[in-house]
């Protein structure tokens, strides 16, 4: 049906509810000649005609009975669908599905969501765990998470989290018979533990950067794998030097499991961003949880924890 056909019928309708012309016109906001002209070119294109018209009012004829018939039910179900619909403003529903890394999950998406999903129980959230760079359009994913600098230009980044470090530690047992690194270029002397990237099957390059100047690292030691946990496990029973982000680090560090170094050649980097491919207008629910993480943003950055909670380190 084209959009000027379903204008026509409920020109019809609001004719055959009101008996009136006059009141139609009034009640879809035009003039009486032109409501008269559509409902003649509605009678035309159906061949029959609608509405017996005499000078003191307007009553649907028989065709125009079963047409009112079947048109009244049809359009009261369109407008109550559509007050659902508007409804949903008010109480968002449906499934948002979003791609992340583990870490960001933990850290950031599940402390938002727990603290979101009671309040709003027709929401549905759907985490995939892949430590990969998720194709989220292949997928058919809402949004994927992040780090900043890895987020695409065409896509819409919006930051759920703070700044972030990477912490460079080792378990003092390994330092009892060595000396801590004082540069990134002493590390090649050095017991690490690799890190097995998920995207292209390399060695995570260790970053550092100082005074404007940035430099990586390849390291080199027994053990190499692709989790963070297994890396901290091993950094904190004496292997070697591990390279993680620092909230995965700290809790070690305040307990005195591991030591921190190099910590004045990890300088902040942009932290997770929530990306989109699109800013076409948003489904509620899932406007309802960006918000929800946007929240993130304001946390303490990795810096202002480390100043605030225990730390210890060994030279710089």
């Amino acid at each position: 049906m084209r959009r000027e056909e379903l204008g026509d019928l409920m020109a019809f309708l609001a004719v055959a509810e009101e008996r009136s012309f006059t009141r139609a016109a009034a009640r879809l906001g035009t003039s009486q000649s032109a409501l008269s002209h559509v409902l003649r070119r509605l009678e035309a294109r159906l061949g029959v005609r609608l509405l017996t018209r005499t000078t003191r009012r307007v009553v649907p004829t028989d065709a125009g009975e079963r047409l009112l018939r079947t048109l009244g039910p049809a359009l009261d179900g369109i407008g109550a669908e559509l007050a659902a619909l508007s409804a949903l403003r008010d109480r968002p529903a449906g499934t948002v599905r979003i791609a992340t890394g583990g870490h960001a999950a933990d850290a950031i998406l599940w402390p938002a969501l727990a603290r979101l999903l009671p309040d709003h129980p027709d929401i549905d959230v759907e985490l995939t765990i892949d430590q990969g760079l998720t194709d989220i359009v292949a997928g058919r994913f809402d949004a994927g998470v992040r780090l900043g600098e890895q987020v695409a230009k065409d896509m819409i980044a919006v930051r759920i989290g703070p700044d972030m470090r990477m912490a460079v530690v080792g378990a003092p047992s390994y330092f009892a018979g060595r000396p801590a690194p004082g540069t990134p270029h002493d590390l090649t002397g050095h017991a690490c533990i690799n890190l097995r990237l998920p995207t292209s099957g390399g060695l995570y390059a260790w970053g550092f950067g100082k005074d404007g100047r940035e430099l990586k690292v390849r390291v080199d030691g027994q053990l190499v794998f692709n989790d963070t946990s297994m890396i901290l496990r091993a950094a904190a029973a004496g292997f070697g030097l591990a390279c993680v982000l620092d909230d995965q680090a700290l809790p070690l560090i305040g307990d005195g499991r591991l030591v921190r170094v190099l910590a004045d050649w990890c300088p902040p980097f942009p932290g997770y961003h929530l990306y989109y491919p699109s800013r076409r207008q948003l489904a509620p629910a899932f406007a309802l949880v960006v918000e929800a993480l946007r929240t993130n943003a304001k946390l303490p950055s990795p810096v202002q924890r480390e100043r605030e909670g225990p730390n210890r380190r060994l030279g710089g």
